[in-house]
């Protein structure tokens, strides 16, 4: 869910005190957070929370969508004026949310309407959430289905992305699914928000960022201790990221989002900030 089916919380990190990256820049750009990561504390004291988070240096938030994400529904009484004042006046930005694949098919202008308002500037389908052992053709179906979402999109001047779990790089007879669906994408309508965490299955992000130029334009970040499933904090573990940022120039990446517990957000924020 969100961008994290594989844990309870989440963060966006990118370096400190400084604006967003522009596509192609060199610098990694500022620390935000997932707002999936906090979830529970944002239900208790969502504007409270927002101002711990800036004084522990972040600067911008990626939302989930209130009324696809049961956990973020106490949201849906603001107005998305009212909520987005709200974000703001706390401190915070937020340009990013993530969708549920079925609301954006079935409600996609509605929520684009709430989106622009909000501020959002890209909207990204957190899973295409296809069930038990779907087939390839299911995959390309649902590839098919989020160029027509992205077709919307580019109307409504939002960027429309897909984030990837370690389920699309699984194989089917053979074929790397997460190849077979960014070969169906349109590339002029849906970017890629890249999960890090696929690094435990043996594919790197920097990799696929010069696989594919200019087609992604977000990501979650991760490290890993190299046994098992552990994480370690960002810059402690078997990911190069002086080389994935390198990379993630060339693959048109924008924004990055650290994605681990909580108790991992400190260290792996400092370590971003001396990568500027």
């Amino acid at each position: 869910m969100a961008g994290a089916s594989l844990l309870s919380s989440s963060l966006i990190g990118c370096q400190g005190e400084k604006k967003p990256t522009e596509p192609g820049s060199s610098n990694v750009g500022s620390i935000g957070f997932q707002s999936w990561a906090i979830k529970e504390a944002l239900a208790k004291d969502f504007t409270g929370t927002l101002k711990t988070m800036v004084d522990l240096g972040y600067q911008n938030m990626e939302m989930c969508s209130p009324p696809g994400y049961s956990q973020f529904a106490f949201l849906e009484k603001y107005g998305a004026t009212e909520l987005r004042k709200m974000i703001n006046d706390s401190g915070i930005s937020c340009v990013s949310s993530h969708y549920q694949f079925n609301e954006l098919k079935e409600n996609g202008q509605a929520r684009m309407d709430f989106a622009k308002e909000l501020g959002l500037t890209q909207m990204v389908v957190a899973s295409f959430g296809l069930g038990e052992n779907p087939s390839m053709d299911d995959w390309k179906k649902a590839a098919d289905e989020i160029n027509l979402i992205g077709e919307l999109g580019a109307k409504n001047g939002i960027q429309i992305g897909f984030h990837n779990h370690n389920i699309e790089f699984e194989k089917i007879d053979g074929e790397l699914i997460y190849d077979t669906i960014l070969q169906r994408m349109d590339p002029n309508l849906v970017k890629l928000q890249f999960q890090v965490w696929v690094i435990i299955a043996g594919y790197k992000a920097a990799d696929y960022f010069k696989k594919y130029p200019g087609r992604f334009i977000s990501a979650h970040l991760y490290d890993w201790s190299g046994t098992g499933k552990e994480m370690v904090p960002v810059g402690k573990g078997k990911v190069d990221y002086k080389e994935f940022f390198e990379a993630a120039k060339v693959g048109g990446v924008q924004n990055t989002f650290v994605e681990m517990d909580f108790a991992l957000m400190k260290e792996s924020a400092a370590y971003l900030k001396t990568l500027g």
